[in-house]
């Protein structure tokens, strides 16, 4: 990428960052969780899976598996029936043994504190670890890319790039890292609110004067 689009995507995400702060002081996790376990679980079972599917999932989940030694030793034909709804769930289930039991054998049980080693177990990728590290840690190693935050991004022009790895470079290096964390929160929560994938609210959004997206959906309303 040039550095003359580099820093246009830097002065528009000058523009916006107050504005989506104005909207989303404090925009946290739309998961349901009161460990650090329980949003590793979540994380897991969100991908490709709603959010608002988790959180009805897991308040049967948390409460039929208590700590990290009984996702350990679960069967797993048990269990892919318990999470069966979120989809893809034999592979979660599968990542959800696998990653409790590299816990108890590895980080005495507890869910670690670094990219390096979160990223090491099962099922764990970029996304998840940085959700943990963020909300559990305060920590600000990158940021969350889900499918809200690549098609805001896209839209608002902060990126160009379909690869979550590239959008998460391209948008880190636009916005202050002590912001990463925040920063990708309230993208989703734009994109949940007023981005909608297939009938953004551009007449309503703060964000219009500095989207390049918005006139052409605007047009095609009309």
């Amino acid at each position: 990428m040039s550095k003359e689009s580099s820093n246009r995507r830097l002065a528009r995400a000058e523009k916006i960052r107050p504005l989506l702060q104005g909207e989303y002081p404090n925009p946290a996790v739309a998961l349901t969780y009161s460990t650090p376990l329980e949003l590793l679980v979540a994380v897991i079972l969100s991908a490709q899976c709603t959010d608002a599917r988790v959180n009805i999932v897991t308040k049967t989940l948390f409460r039929k598996y208590a700590n990290v030694g009984e996702y350990a030793g679960a069967d797993q034909d048990e269990l892919e029936q318990d999470i069966r709804s979120t989809g893809f769930y034999r592979n979660k289930a599968k990542n959800i043994i696998a990653c409790c039991k590299a816990l108890l054998e590895k980080h005495g049980g507890s869910v670690p504190g670094t990219m390096e080693e979160l990223v090491l177990l099962p099922g764990v990728g970029r996304k998840t670890a940085n959700c943990v590290l963020g909300a559990v840690y305060g920590a600000n190693e990158g940021v969350v890319v889900d499918t809200h935050v690549r098609r805001v991004a896209q839209r608002l022009g902060l990126t160009k790039s379909d690869d979550p790895v590239r959008i998460e470079t391209d948008l880190m290096e636009i916005i202050p890292r002590e912001e990463w964390f925040v920063f990708g929160n309230r993208l989703i929560w734009h994109g949940r609110r007023v981005c909608d994938a297939r009938k953004p609210r551009c007449l309503e959004c703060v964000l219009r004067p500095y989207c390049p997206s918005a006139e052409n959906f605007i047009t095609r309303k009309k």
